[in-house]
């Protein structure tokens, strides 16, 4: 199988998080995203959240407007979310689920268990020209369910992987990699974009970017942090050599 371009894409949900943390107006998301993009990112992810508790309805209106690489607009599986990602049109919306009282994404849309609400949700999105995706755990019933529900794209949801490895359990972090690995070729078999995300950092990031079958990656909150320190447009660029470094090793293997 020919080796996919791998993308990057940069979210910037944590610049709204600082901003609303005082109000106002600043630090500003898109000017975050703008920078991503100059350094390099391939496009740019923002989740609104019922709640909106970072990002806000005019800061997905001014992305759409303002940047010049596809958004990709995170959002529960609602039709209130419905009607704002149609009015908004962004080149890609990926479905996830939420809970008010979670601190992140934690876990993979069950796509096999909602199958029947999802379907007319997926069908209208695609209907407007609008990417759909799903945000799923590297589950064989998940994978197959979305290839049934005719979404173009998944997104393996990486957080278990991450924390495992970043946490030093090593027996879990192999077994977590292997499901990972098994699930992004059987969702390339069935047809499936294979995106991932949550939790990726400069290593992660690295070793997964070596999987020929995923074609972009989401990183958010990592790149946020490292940017206080590095500035947003080193971080992306340290993150797209650490994708690079991955990527060629399948040449080298």
């Amino acid at each position: 199988m020919p080796t996919a371009p791998l993308r990057l894409g940069v979210n910037v949900d944590h610049v709204a998080t600082l901003r609303n943390a005082r109000g106002g107006a600043r630090p500003d998301p898109v000017r975050a995203a703008l920078a991503a993009i100059a350094a390099g990112a391939d496009g740019i992810t923002a989740h609104l959240r019922e709640d909106r508790r970072h990002i806000r309805d005019k800061d997905m209106a001014r992305l759409k407007a303002e940047i010049s690489k596809p958004l990709n607009f995170e959002m529960a599986a609602t039709q209130d979310m419905l009607g704002i990602a149609l009015a908004t049109k962004p080149h890609a919306v990926c479905l996830v689920p939420e809970r008010r009282e979670e601190l992140t994404t934690e876990g993979g849309l069950d796509v096999v268990g909602q199958h029947n609400a999802l379907a007319p949700l997926i069908a209208r999105l695609n209907d407007a020209g609008i990417r759909a995706s799903l945000f799923i755990a590297a589950d064989p019933a998940q994978i197959e369910m979305a290839a049934r529900l005719r979404a173009p794209v998944i997104e393996i949801h990486t957080g278990a992987w991450c924390d495992a490895v970043v946490d030093g359990h090593a027996a879990k972090a192999e077994s977590e990699w292997r499901r990972i690995v098994a699930g992004a070729r059987l969702a390339r078999a069935a047809g499936l974009e294979v995106h991932a995300g949550h939790g990726l950092d400069y290593d992660t990031a690295e070793q997964i970017a070596g999987l020929p079958e995923i074609v972009e990656l989401n990183i958010g909150y990592y790149m946020i942090g490292e940017a206080l320190f590095a500035g947003i447009a080193e971080t992306v660029r340290s993150m797209r050599a650490a994708m690079d470094r991955g990527r060629q090793s399948m040449s080298n293997a």
